[in-house]
């Protein structure tokens, strides 16, 4: 299976390319230099491989949630490459992502993820490893405000990520400690998406046929009002 993963969503710019199980991924900060940075990145990927985009089986991006112009900006790439490629898009959560990569970096088994939404919310996810060491969500990725944050019980501690934890970390850290009897075992505040945990769940989601057509793929955003704080 040949993947092109790609993620705008935050402050940095990723693209990774997953071919048969080897994953290479060009990761920078963006800023907000998205548009100009992601294609060459996708280039410089195809072209170390010595690829065609025509010989890939799909394109991948972070869906959301996220800043919304990066999202937009990702939609429309993968949009572009896959219709002139021929090929499917895989969307996957930012969130799912995140907990994917704290899960790769630490082996954390549960991941709850929050970034900074802006508005005085955050949007907040909640993750388990099943038996393949894939991030699935115990429940559906949400906005809401920090002190609403809903944190599953049950056996193991919770490893936290995102910039929510940043600009929320007392708040969110009791609403743990209220779940579970005791707070994270470990906060990675600063820790970004990345474009090779996004290429590892799109292959899963390959496999089980969960693929969009090119006009089909477009941005979770989970807040339907867009203002100019929140779009940055």
């Amino acid at each position: 299976m040949r993947l092109l993963a790609i993620d705008t969503s935050a402050a940095h710019c990723s693209a990774a390319l997953y071919d048969a199980d080897t994953l290479t991924q060009r990761l920078a900060p963006a800023q907000r230099r998205h548009g100009e940075l992601i294609v060459g990145m996708m280039d410089e990927l195809l072209q170390a491989a010595g690829l065609r985009a025509a010989e890939l089986d799909a394109f991948a991006f972070a869906r959301g949630p996220g800043s919304f112009t990066g999202l937009r900006i990702a939609a429309a790439v993968v949009q572009g490459a896959a219709l002139a490629a021929d090929k499917p898009v895989v969307g996957v959560s930012t969130l799912a992502a995140l907990a994917q990569g704290c899960r790769r970096d630490t082996g954390a088994q549960r991941v709850l993820c929050a970034l900074d939404a802006r508005m005085g919310e955050v949007y907040a996810g909640a993750y388990t490893a099943n038996a393949q060491g894939l991030m699935e969500a115990l429940l559906d990725d949400r906005v809401c405000a920090p002190e609403a944050v809903a944190v599953p019980g049950g056996p193991g501690p919770w490893a936290a990520a995102g910039s929510g934890w940043q600009t929320y970390p007392e708040v969110l850290a009791a609403a743990v400690r209220a779940a579970c009897g005791t707070g994270p075992a470990s906060v990675e505040a600063e820790r970004p998406c990345e474009a090779q945990d996004v290429a590892v769940l799109a292959a899963a989601d390959y496999a089980a046929g969960a693929l969009l057509d090119p006009a089909d793929a477009l941005p979770v955003y989970l807040r339907d009002r867009v203002t100019s704080s929140a779009a940055k």
